[in-house]
């Protein structure tokens, strides 16, 4: 194996102020700064975590830890709801309950749960931030922008910091004249100028800061300031270090020491923590490839690090931790070498020639597919190896059993090891296998396998390759263009993957499944998330710098223009997640559901209809309607993550009373408002989003949950399977809305202390779906469906063959098989609030 502003709290009553109002009047600019005495003779950095600090200008205010990890800073205020006046006192003293926070950074206003915050600081000062004014003839006098229609060209932005916006409204089409007032290391606030013909509109929005290249941004600045005097060369260079981006600051700082040749001694030790700055992050990036399976490249720049970074440059720590990661790195590709040539000296010493033709498939496999991210299977081999008390068959029977089941059930075996091979290998037939008939006729052959057993099966699955080859397309490298079998009637669903660089089947990827909006496509989803792909050029995007698969289908008819919830959209999202899990390595505890606009709309729904299937939704402009509002609790134990634009219409409002039931009940909810935005894509938010994914995946076997369902369809709930749902609560899209007094059909499920499983449902049958994470089946089991218990023979469930490879082959999640059902009437009852 080798490697090829100053924030404060609102002063006084904010009685009968509307919350938008209240977020405007605390939501005013950074301050800006003195530069004079800033800095000392001696260099201005002198550390990483006192240099902002240090700079003056706006304090970033209060910091919150939630229980995540995650931490936010800004303006913090409580809200009882998010449509209601936020510091509007109770009437009659009545209680005030106020479990909403809010956190103002001034370009977003982010809610979360009061119960979801593990630590809060409200007294923090903050460090500073260096800010820039930019003097722009800002309107103030015309209409004020309500509402941010459709955008159709945006311009760049000119050296003095303007551009032109066109947008659609219902007065047709008009542009608008926006300037850059204030640009702060984390947002740049972007006003509506005067025009002296035309219509004057009053507009204040904010774009995050990294939104800008230094290109663009440098020659806005460089307007701002005056090139001869080195305190105001300098604070451009502050802003780039208080944004983090070292890089730019040191460019910023050898044009400073260019033109002021003088000066360059007294900054050398400036120079020097940039550069240590610089190298830290460049050690993170490393990191972070490394963590996303991208092994060679993490190699390579261990490799180049010495020669960007030498020893007079960066402080020592750095580069010895540098030089234990490439240390790390050369150990682990010396023991995958190593494995592999203990593999072919105890095969040659097998004397039995028909022995070592069985062998040496397998061989040929481990020798191909072993890389760094499997080599762990071999920790057992590679312990025995060297043990002159076992034979060779032994030995090779750890490192072939370990290959295929995981070192930690390694056997010495050979016999039960080769089993474990055939067995993979109708395993794989199986699941690659349409027809029923030619099914049953694989089945009948693990019959005479000694592995053939669902404990051995399902170590199998989690450890094989999807059963499914897929040939990539040459012209772009990892993306993929598929069809799957849509809802019966329906045509054929199209769908696009974009797989992480040197992806490896035996390695689990996270990944984010992304719906189009209205007049916008999959390839658009995949390059918002992967970054486009420039003349066939490697994407460079952040699904594809921290090793996320992108999966996007072509999930709507062709013009349209907002969700129907129906079942041939949720069977396109649906049939298309699992035809990736097929051919594509995914880790389905790590699959986010996201969408844009009425992707977004569809995300939502999709995904409280389906909770059991996703890590975490994610919804980008979007709004809840039709079943969305029924299925509330639904998301109880499902992440969301919400992003808005102030100014999209009524969405704000119209998500309000659902978003207030998320977060005052303490759902695991982030709602993230962007001010003066309306209805765009929100690249900003694209590193929070990441950074929110990495935190979570799916809990595929909750203990408790409740679940409703108004739609035939929306019937699996983690491990139970419900049919024959009441009439009276079933609500099909095409008679919408509901009648009177329709509600919709709820079911409980609970694990008992006892190894049992309790439920409450109106459905007329029930199918529970029982595996290793649900119940313990060398124990008593019982089920209870609405009060009455199943009588089991013995009181115990057996695992079912049958059952575990037929559930891998339609659910397509070999990480997760169930081994056993149980189906029953349920004597309906209905179970309702």
């Amino acid at each position: 194996m080798t490697a090829d502003s100053t924030h404060s709290k609102p002063k006084g009553s904010s009685c009968g102020r509307t919350r938008r109002e209240f977020l405007r009047q605390t939501g005013a600019g950074f301050t800006s700064v003195t530069l004079t005495g800033m800095l000392a003779s001696d260099g201005f950095f002198a550390s990483r975590a006192t240099a902002a600090g240090q700079l003056g200008g706006a304090a970033r205010g209060s910091k919150i830890t939630l229980r995540d990890g995650r931490v936010i800073e800004g303006r913090l205020a409580k809200l009882k709801s998010l449509a209601e006046k936020p510091m509007a006192a109770p009437a009659d003293g009545a209680p005030d309950p106020r479990l909403i926070v809010l956190i103002d950074d001034n370009l977003r206003r982010v809610f979360v749960p009061l119960r979801r915050i593990l630590e809060a600081d409200e007294s923090a000062t903050g460090q500073a931030y260096e800010t820039f004014r930019v003097r722009q003839s800002v309107a103030d006098k015309g209409g004020r922008v309500a509402m941010v229609g459709p955008i159709v060209r945006i311009k760049e932005f000119s050296e003095f910091g303007r551009r032109i916006l066109e947008m659609n409204t219902n007065q047709g089409r008009i542009s608008v004249i926006q300037g850059i007032t204030l640009i702060t290391p984390k947002y740049i606030k972007v006003e509506a100028l005067n025009v002296s013909k035309g219509k004057n509109f009053i507009w204040d929005m904010r774009i995050a800061f990294t939104s800008l290249p230094r290109e663009t941004l440098s020659k806005i600045l460089a307007l701002q300031i005056d090139p001869k005097n080195i305190e105001h060369r300098l604070k451009l260079v502050r802003l780039y270090l208080q944004a983090e981006r070292y890089k730019d600051a040191e460019l910023e700082l050898d044009q400073v020491l260019n033109d002021f040749p003088e000066r360059k001694e007294q900054f050398a030790r400036t120079l020097l923590e940039l550069n240590q700055a610089f190298a830290r992050r460049a050690l993170a990036e490393i990191r972070l490839r490394s963590q996303a399976g991208q092994h060679r490249l993490a190699r390579r720049m261990l490799e180049q690090f010495p020669d960007q970074f030498p020893p007079d440059k960066v402080a020592g720590e750095t580069l010895v931790a540098a030089s234990e990661l490439q240390n790390d790195y050369r150990a682990r590709f010396e023991q995958g070498d190593e494995v592999l040539k203990k593999i072919d000296e105890h095969l040659a010493l097998i004397r039995d020639s028909a022995l070592r033709d069985r062998l040496k498939p397998i061989r040929d496999e481990i020798h191909n597919e072993l890389y760094l991210d499997s080599l762990p299977r071999m920790a057992a081999y590679r312990q025995f190896w060297d043990d002159s008390t076992l034979e060779p068959e032994d030995k090779l029977a750890l490192a072939v059993s370990g290959w295929l089941v995981g070192s930690n059930d390694a056997t010495r075996r050979l016999p039960v090891a080769l089993s474990l091979y055939e067995v993979r290998g109708l395993v794989r037939q199986y699941l690659a296998e349409p027809v029923k008939l030619q099914r049953n006729r694989i089945l009948a052959e693990f019959a005479s396998q000694e592995g053939a057993n669902p404990t051995q099966v399902a170590k199998i699955l989690a450890h094989m390759k999807p059963p499914l080859e897929t040939p990539a397309l040459e012209a772009l490298p990892g993306f993929f263009e598929l069809a799957v079998d849509g809802l019966a009637g329906e045509p054929a669903v199209t769908y696009y993957v974009q797989l992480p660089p040197e992806y490896d089947p035996h390695r689990r990827y996270p990944t984010v499944l992304t719906l189009h909006g209205a007049g916008t496509t999959p390839q658009q989803q995949i390059d918002w998330w992967a970054g486009s792909s420039e003349d066939g050029g490697p994407r460079l995007g952040q699904a594809t710098r921290q090793g996320y698969i992108v999966v996007a289908p072509l999930w709507s008819k062709e013009h349209q223009t907002e969700y129907r919830y129906s079942a041939a959209e949720h069977a396109a999202v649906l049939n298309v997640l699992r035809d990736a899990c097929r051919r594509f390595s995914v880790d389905t505890d790590k699959v986010f559901l996201s969408g844009h606009s009425m992707g977004g709309d569809a995300a939502w729904d999709v995904g409280v209809a389906h909770p059991d299937l996703w890590a975490g939704v994610i919804p980008i402009v979007a709004q809840a309607d039709r079943y969305v509002q029924h299925y509330r609790d639904n998301a109880e134990n499902l992440p969301f993550y919400l992003v808005a634009g102030e100014l999209d219409g009524r969405k704000s409002a119209t998500n309000a009373p659902l978003l207030d039931h998320y977060l005052t009940r303490a759902y695991n909810a982030t709602v993230v408002e962007y001010q003066g935005r309306g209805h765009e894509h929100f690249s900003d938010e694209i590193l929070n989003l990441f950074d929110w994914m990495g935190r979570y995946e799916r809990n595929f076997h909750p203990r408790e949950f409740q679940c409703r369902s108004m739609r035939s369809w929306d019937n699996f709930f983690w491990w139970i399977e419900l049919d024959d749902l009441p009439p009276r609560t079933i609500v099909e899209p095409e008679s919408w809305p509901p009648g009177r007094g329709t509600r919709a059909a709820e079911t409980r499920a609970t694990v008992t202390a006892t190894n049992g499983v309790n439920i409450r449902t109106g459905a007329g049958r029930v199918t529970v779906w029982l595996s290793p994470g649900v119940i313990d089946f060398q124990q008593r089991t019982s089920v209870t469906v609405n009060g009455a218990s199943l009588r089991l023979q013995g009181g115990f469930i057996e695992p079912d063959l049958t059952v575990l490879l037929e559930d891998a082959r339609t659910r397509a999640d070999r990480k997760h098989p169930f081994w056993a059902k149980v189906e029953l009437p349920t004597g309906r009852v209905n179970v309702l609030e």
